[in-house]
This record gives structure tokens, C-alpha cells and sequence, in this order.
């Protein structure tokens, strides 16, 4: 079974919503002002030091665990990054990615810290924060042309994001 490595803060809003809905059910997200789906928020990103060993904590488990791993290259700044990471609080996105990957949160400071992660797997720098990577248990990267593109994560839909990594 998949573990986020870190256990990001959730508003208690999505908090108090998960506990009354089914497992499973998906969240009811209302439209906000900008009449895009308001999202949920979560602060993952521990402390920059701490990525060498969880990605190498996360390949082994995905090795021995059948799944692929997604590396999130962001910061808790970063209100694209705290998106990504809120939706993937919720239970609708813990149920699906659970069986299927390990999810890494490696702080990127202010895109000055662990960009030799980044390299290592085939990214030229951090242009843009959330850059998503989905690597294989042997490190291969699966996404690289389309990874920076995450920088947007806060205007996706949750289905978008949802499909996006269901379909991986």
C-alpha cells in the first residue's frame, strides 16, 4: 500500500467533508468566485534535506510494491503546489493512487534545492513549481515532456487531475 511520505495539513473543511462522505465518494467541490472549483490545500513539503532518502525510500517500496513513483518537485509557497497536494489528500484521490504509486513531496526551496534530483531524472532545472515526474521503480522517467506543465495545478479540475494520473 502506498504511504504519502509526509502527512500534509488538509483545511478541516475537506477534513470534516471526508469524514462524512463513503469512502471512496467523490468530494462535492463548489465553484468559486472564478467559477473554477475551489480546491482543497495541504502544506506536504518537509524539509529539503530529507528528499535523497525518501526517494530512495519510496523506489524501494515501488519495486517491491508493483507501483510507479510520483515525484512532486514543489514548495509549500507555492499555492499550485499546496492544490496538487490538497486534492491529493482528499479519500477520491488517496483510493485511486494508493494501489498505484508512491508519492514523493521533495521541496524545491525557491527552485534553488534538490535540482540534482531533478537531473538525476532527466529534468533540465525546475522552471516552474509543481514539476510532476512519474518514474518507474527502476527511476525511468514516464512523463518528462509534459512534467513542468504542472505549474497550473490550482486551475485544473479535480477530474482532470483525477484522470491525468488514474490513466498512468
Amino acid at each position: 500500500m502506498a504511504v504519502l511520505l509526509f502527512t500534509p495539513f488538509v483545511s478541516s473543511e475537506v477534513e470534516t467533508r471526508a469524514a462524512t462522505e463513503p469512502l471512496g465518494a467523490r468530494p462535492s467541490t463548489p465553484l468559486g468566485t472564478n467559477g473554477r472549483e475551489d480546491h482543497p490545500q495541504a502544506k506536504p513539503f518537509g524539509h529539503p534535506d530529507r528528499a535523497q532518502r525518501d526517494v530512495a525510500a519510496a523506489l524501494t517500496r515501488a519495486a517491491r510494491e508493483g507501483h510507479r513513483v510520483i515525484l512532486v518537485f514543489g514548495a509549500n509557497w507555492c499555492h499550485d503546489s499546496r492544490a496538487l497536494a490538497g486534492w491529493f489528500a482528499t479519500p477520491r484521490f488517496r483510493d485511486m493512487l494508493a494501489p498505484r504509486y508512491e508519492v514523493v513531496w521533495i521541496d524545491v526551496g525557491k527552485k534553488d534545492k534538490n535540482l540534482d534530483l531533478a537531473r538525476r531524472f532527466g529534468l533540465d532545472g525546475i522552471a516552474g513549481t509543481p514539476t510532476v515526474l512519474i518514474v518507474d521503480a527502476a527511476g525511468k522517467a514516464l512523463n518528462l515532456a509534459d512534467a513542468p506543465g504542472w505549474r497550473n495545478a490550482s486551475t485544473r479540475t479535480s477530474d482532470a487531475i483525477f484522470d491525468y494520473f488514474a490513466k498512468r
